[in-house]
């Protein structure tokens, strides 16, 4: 494993909250007593990617991109820490692209939203007001068709990557354990 990815691994086991510790709340328990959704297993890992892509670019609002993809684990059961982490995917600086993609798709299929103007008011930093008015215009239909569009072709694809990593790397660990075993009973 690479440094940095040792590194990463634990950070997250000091820092991140352990599902025993999230039970006693009040609004997560119900959620963090179904172990299931907590495990890293073959079936788990690409359903809660494909979550998390899902939900972190069609919702495109940060609050609830987490609280939606958790919601959405449970009953495809998914993980839900790898759908939460999947949702950072949107984030402020990736958001202006997925916005400017997904209005380019919506217009290629049928409807009509001024890409100009979306940049004029983001160069500009136009009030909600503005905002508000351009998005009830055609441009809300074009840009949640290509949000949908964008985030079903982006789950589709985190589920078939996740799943043959998540493979390959099952094999790769029963490689280095055979290995393991069979240098023991040559040395043995």
């Amino acid at each position: 494993m690479s440094s940095f990815a040792t590194k990463l691994s634990q950070w997250m086991q000091r820092n991140l909250p352990k599902r025993e510790d999230m039970e006693h709340s009040r609004w997560i328990g119900p959620f963090a007593r179904r172990q299931e959704l907590w495990r890293f297993t073959r079936r788990s890992v690409p359903r809660g990617v494909a979550v998390g892509l899902l939900v972190g670019i069609f919702a495109l609002i940060p609050g609830v991109q987490i609280v939606g993809a958790a919601l959405m684990c449970v009953p495809v059961r998914g993980n839900i820490p790898l759908a939460a982490l999947m949702t950072f995917l949107s984030n402020p600086a990736t958001t202006p692209f997925i916005i400017a993609a997904s209005i380019y798709i919506g217009n290629r299929l049928g409807f009509h939203a001024d890409v100009s103007t979306f940049s004029a008011l983001m160069d500009r930093g136009a009030s909600l007001r503005e905002w508000a008015y351009w998005l009830l215009s055609d441009a809300a239909p074009a840009m949640l068709l290509g949000l949908f569009v964008i985030s079903v072709i982006a789950a589709s694809i985190g589920y078939v990557v996740s799943s043959f990593s998540w493979n390959w790397w099952v094999r790769h660990k029963r490689k280095l354990a055979l290995e393991r075993i069979r240098e023991a009973r040559s040395e043995g």
